[in-house]
């Protein structure tokens, strides 16, 4: 749907990813969408060195977030949130489930990645 704004539909699913899970790394994110990892792995970078996205090490599993600072974070939530309920309801499920998991007592908690630092391009 945004492809012909972005460029990329990889692009398109990686921002989607991010803003409905808070965080992903590329091997997650290849995985969801069943593509390649290569080129998952560049719009990472694309998006990082537009200081679009954060990214940080959880182990050896580099995370990316979007960055708190960007000028048009609240512009860019908003459409990603029109362009997530436009998708099918099974991949819409599935990205919003997905963030969740359940808990002994059978409630709902949001995943949360705990980091030290993200780093940001200087």
């Amino acid at each position: 749907m945004l492809e012909p704004l972005l460029g990329s539909a990889i692009r398109e699913q990686v921002l989607l990813f991010i803003h409905a899970r808070g965080s992903g790394y590329a091997r997650e994110i290849a995985g969801f969408f069943q593509t390649s990892l290569d080129p998952v792995q560049k719009q990472l970078k694309r998006l990082e060195a537009g200081e679009i996205l954060l990214s940080c090490f959880k182990g050896r599993t580099l995370l990316y977030r979007f960055n708190p600072r960007y000028q048009f974070i609240d512009e860019l939530s908003s459409l990603l949130k029109k362009v997530l309920r436009l998708y099918p309801a099974d991949i819409r499920g599935s990205l919003i489930i997905g963030n969740e998991w359940e808990s002994k007592n059978g409630s709902h908690r949001k995943t949360r990645y705990i980091v030290k630092r993200y780093r940001s391009r200087e």
